[in-house]
This record gives C-alpha cells, sequence and structure tokens, in this order.
C-alpha cells in the first residue's frame, strides 16, 4: 500500500491485468508475470535461468555478498518504513536487528564467504555502514514518502508478461515522484555505473508514473559503500523517454528469448565463482 494523504493508504500501484501473454508466463515459470530479477539471470546466464525459474532447484549455496546486501537493506528499509508511519526513528541497534535477521533463514554451512571475510568481520562493516547511513543527509527526505518496499505491476510491452516487483523507496516533492534503489557496494559509484544499472529504475518508473500525473519522474540509487570508512551516495537522474523506450525494446527482446526455450550455460570467472547451480550445471548435457 501507498500513503496518501494525511496518512489515508491508496492501492498498490497497478493490478494484475489480463494481459494474455501473462497466462504463457505461468504456463512456462507458474508465475503470471515477469520480475527484473528473471530477466537479469537470463541475460546473465540462460541455463541459470532454467534452473531457477523453470526447473524451480534449490541452490547449493548462497554467497555471503547476497545475503549482506539483503541485511543493510531490510534495515535501511525499517528506517524509511518508520518516516512513512510517523514512528520514532529507529536507533543503530534496531537496525542492526533488522541486519542479522536476514541471516537466519539461510544454513550457515551453505554461505560462501570471501577468502577474507568472516560473519564477525561483516557485521562489523554492517555497524560502520549503518551508523553512517543514520548520520547522512540520505536519512531524511525531501517531499514526503509514498511506499517502502512496493509492489508495484503492470503491462509494459504487448506480448509480455506483465512486471511485477518491488520498489524499495517511493517519495514525491512538490513537483517530482523519485523511484529510489537502496544498493550496497565495494567502492563508490562512477557516472558509467550508474548509466549501466538504471535499466530496472526505467521501468518501474515507467509504471509509477500513473500515480502521479503530471509530475516529472527522476531515478535514485541510493549507495553505501563497504568500504573502511563507508560513504552513503546519492544518484538522483530525471527519466528520459528515450532510455526508457530503449529499454523496453531490449525487455522485449529478452522475453521472445526466453519464451522459444533456448537455455544455455554462459560461463564467467565474475558470475560462476558464486553461483549457487554449480554442480547441475557441471552435470548438464544439453
Amino acid at each position: 500500500m501507498i500513503a496518501g494523504v494525511e496518512g489515508t493508504l491508496l492501492p498498490v500501484l497497478t493490478p494484475a491485468s489480463t494481459n494474455p501473454a501473462n497466462e504463457v508466463a505461468k504456463k512456462l515459470t507458474g508465475r503470471d508475470y515477469v520480475s527484473w530479477s528473471a530477466l537479469s539471470t537470463f541475460r546473465t546466464c540462460p541455463l541459470k535461468y532454467k534452473f531457477r525459474y523453470i526447473d524451480g532447484l534449490p541452490e547449493e549455496s548462497v554467497s555471503s555478498a547476497l545475503v549482506f546486501g539483503t541485511g543493510i537493506h531490510s534495515a535501511v528499509e525499517q528506517h524509511y518504513q518508520a518516516l512513512l508511519s510517523g514512528d520514532p526513528k529507529p536507533d543503530l541497534d534496531a537496525l542492526l536487528f533488522a541486519y542479522r535477521s536476514a541471516w537466519l533463514p539461510h544454513d550457515p554451512e551453505a554461505i560462501q564467504f570471501g577468502s577474507t571475510e568472516t560473519r564477525a568481520s561483516l557485521d562489523a562493516l554492517a555497524s560502520r555502514m549503518l551508523a553512517a547511513f543514520l548520520n547522512s543527509p540520505a536519512a531524511s527526505v525531501q517531499g514526503r514518502v509514498l511506499g517502502v518496499e512496493e509492489e508495484i505491476r503492470g503491462t509494459l510491452i504487448e506480448g509480455v508478461p506483465d512486471l511485477y516487483g518491488r520498489v524499495d523507496l517511493l517519495t514525491e516533492d512538490a513537483d517530482t515522484l523519485v523511484v529510489t534503489d537502496i544498493k550496497t557496494s565495494r567502492g563508490k559509484w562512477s557516472q558509467e555505473q550508474v548509466e549501466d544499472s538504471g535499466e530496472q529504475l526505467l521501468l518501474y518508473s515507467h509504471l509509477a508514473s500513473e500515480i502521479a500525473p503530471g509530475k516529472k519522474i527522476a531515478t535514485r540509487f541510493l549507495v553505501l559503500t563497504k568500504t573502511k570508512e563507508p560513504v552513503i551516495e546519492e544518484h538522483t537522474r530525471e527519466v528520459e523517454p528515450a532510455s526508457v523506450k530503449r529499454t523496453l525494446v531490449g525487455v522485449e527482446r529478452v522475453w521472445r528469448a526466453i519464451e522459444s526455450g533456448v537455455f544455455y550455460p554462459a560461463p564467467s570467472t565474475v558470475s560462476c565463482s558464486s553461483c549457487g547451480y554449480r554442480a547441475a550445471c557441471r552435470a548438464w548435457a544439453g
């Protein structure tokens, strides 16, 4: 739900549609929609997409970076949820509790740590990062919070299933609706990283624009660096229609490839080392 005028609630941005392509997606994956995560997984490795979304195989392991990032997300989102609800801002201990909760669903033996990482070292890093966040301008909001972890769904392109996702943070000021994604990063982002990571937010902003007719739409990355001295970065850009159009074309091409059923491994020194399907991939013979 989204906060409306004087604390009332507005419905989910876009309800499930009668898009015929949704049935195609449901027969293929059991879900009557596509997600940005699924599209990105296919682009990274079509076979990994098949294992996860079609075969439903459990992953053999999970990277510590993924669990850590989920925990930081949960903590920061709890902070903004308090702003949305009008509750007192949570302190560092409360945010750390939210961070630690993200580790609980995972078998400790199945978590892959980096060569220099331990659970204790990551907990200490989380404490520094969240303290830096609480002391940064990003802990306040210009305007008002409309939604936190807000569901969003809608038809983007004819013949492609609905896109479903969750917006980390949705805010507005007098003339602009801002769609924010929360990220953790090994270091500060370059302008190229901001541009290369913008597709998901462009799609979400395209759907979110329906609730703010006449307002400008902006995308924003809130980046918390995993450095010795954490830095909190904010990268905000106004949405350009040409960029949205290009992204929509890419989504359509990826869906057509998924629909065709051609799945194959895409070996990568970066992606394969932390993949949870390494054994399944080795056993795959076409």
